[in-house]
């Protein structure tokens, strides 16, 4: 029987063939089955992620064994993340209850907390065979409950990210080379020159996060000089949200979830269908 695993392995893959994995948020039974079966059908593997607010909202032991069911019932990898952790107390919980992926946020540290935080945690979850991601550079816009303005957001410095990954480590790095979470205000520039610097320097898998909202041939040209995983959150939500809030309005007397989640599911997995086609990770499997 198949079970969940870490995103090690997945992602090696991603940087051995040129490709990216996508991590979806998931948020409930519904979420993750339109990401799984989606996947499956693309047969391309899959990231399920959720912020500290959604394994509260979900419970992490209901994510762990659905995450479980979906495994069994499907030969894809799967893997469950814990995305944009920024306690290693609540991390350390929720390895321990079998996720096998997460994120340390401290990048609002300085550099030399931000490399001892991490390595705490990445010390942890190597004993449980689980994989950690690590950010340097801090992206802009709200991720969860985690805000950064403008001004304090700074891009990822190519040679520090060197001595970070030694000093750590981590199994992946998150850079920031001008994504933001959520939606964009303004112009979109990415700087793919940093980027470029940092893939020749540095050999572990990296992760683009706020890739919400940016042009497909941005996130294949970053694929294309080094990312290889590309999270993605609020292109899911607006449109299940949408769907959900048409059908209400067309049958104002609804009441049955089982009706109006099926329309929200229907429009999401177009999403998801189409991240996978930008990520290039579909019969990767």
């Amino acid at each position: 029987m198949n079970k969940i695993i870490s995103t090690k392995d997945i992602l090696l893959d991603a940087v051995k063939n040129r490709y990216a994995v996508p991590a979806f948020n998931i948020h409930n039974l519904e979420t993750i089955q339109v990401v799984v079966e989606t996947a499956a059908e693309m047969r391309s593997p899959v990231i399920l992620a959720g912020t500290p607010s959604t394994i509260a909202y979900a419970g992490g032991e209901y994510i762990v064994a659905i995450a479980e069911a979906a495994a069994a019932m499907y030969d894809i990898p799967i893997a469950i993340h814990l995305d944009h952790f920024e306690k290693p107390e609540e991390i350390k919980k929720y390895l321990d209850m079998g996720f096998k992926s997460c994120m340390i946020d401290a990048s609002h540290h300085v550099f030399e907390e931000n490399i001892s935080i991490t390595k705490g945690v990445v010390d942890y979850a190597h004993k449980l065979g689980g994989t950690v991601e690590a950010e340097l550079g801090r992206l802009g816009g709200q991720e969860d409950d985690l805000v950064v303005d403008e001004k304090n957001a700074a891009y990822t410095d190519p040679e520090s990210a060197v001595e970070f990954v030694k000093q750590t480590g981590i199994d992946s790095l998150a850079v920031a080379i001008g994504t933001a979470h959520g939606l964009y205000k303004g112009e979109l520039k990415l700087d793919f020159e940093r980027l470029k610097r940092i893939r020749e320097l540095v050999d572990i898998p990296l992760v683009l996060h706020g890739a919400s909202d940016v042009p497909d041939d941005m996130v294949r040209r970053a694929i294309e000089y080094g990312i290889n995983k590309v999270n993605v959150a609020t292109d899911l939500k607006i449109p299940f949200a949408a769907a959900v809030k048409k059908y209400f309005i067309e049958n104002p007397e609804a009441n049955d979830p089982r009706k109006y989640m099926t329309p929200g599911k229907a429009a999401m997995k177009e999403v998801v269908k189409h991240k996978i086609q930008v990520c290039g990770s579909a019969n990767r499997v």
